[in-house]
């Protein structure tokens, strides 16, 4: 039976194996890619410490997807008047149970939990095999971010 379910603190080698699959399969890296320390310690110290929510769904033991979304602050703005915004991140299904609805109901799960929490707008960055998913669900591109990356 498939189970759905919000991780907490005692879930983190189940995210940590989770996130390590999905940056393997992402990054078309082979199974015995080793991660630098910076790579596994921060993104366990974000799962531990960071203001996230993270969706585990589970085969029996089997870690079978995640996803997560990150939580930000800013000044507000009076089209976000609560400066609440979230990040969706990292919605990843293993492939042999894709196209059963799982990233759906895992981003739905978010969704509501963002909502909840008093965000105001949803971010994402989709690659081209979520883009479908995420327009269906009522993501519309924006125009209104611009970027800077230090490189």
């Amino acid at each position: 039976m498939i189970e759905y379910r919000i991780a907490t603190d005692k879930d983190i080698e189940l995210m940590m194996q989770s996130r390590l699959e999905m940056l393997r399969v992402v990054n078309n890296l082979g199974d015995d890619y080793e991660f630098s320390e910076d790579i596994v310690n921060n993104s366990r110290e974000y799962f531990l410490n960071g203001d996230q929510s993270t969706v585990l769904v589970l085969d029996g033991d089997k870690v079978i997807g995640c996803a997560s979304m990150s939580y930000i602050t800013i000044m507000p703005t009076f089209s976000h008047p609560s400066g609440k915004r979230a990040h969706l991140m990292n919605v990843y299904t293993n492939p042999s149970y894709r196209r059963q609805g799982i990233a759906r109901k895992m981003v739905n799960m978010l969704i509501d939990d963002a909502w909840s929490k008093g965000a105001t707008e949803i971010s994402l960055d989709a690659t081209k095999l979520g883009r479908p998913l995420y327009e269906s669900m009522g993501f519309i591109d924006s125009n209104e971010c611009m970027v800077l990356v230090k490189n």
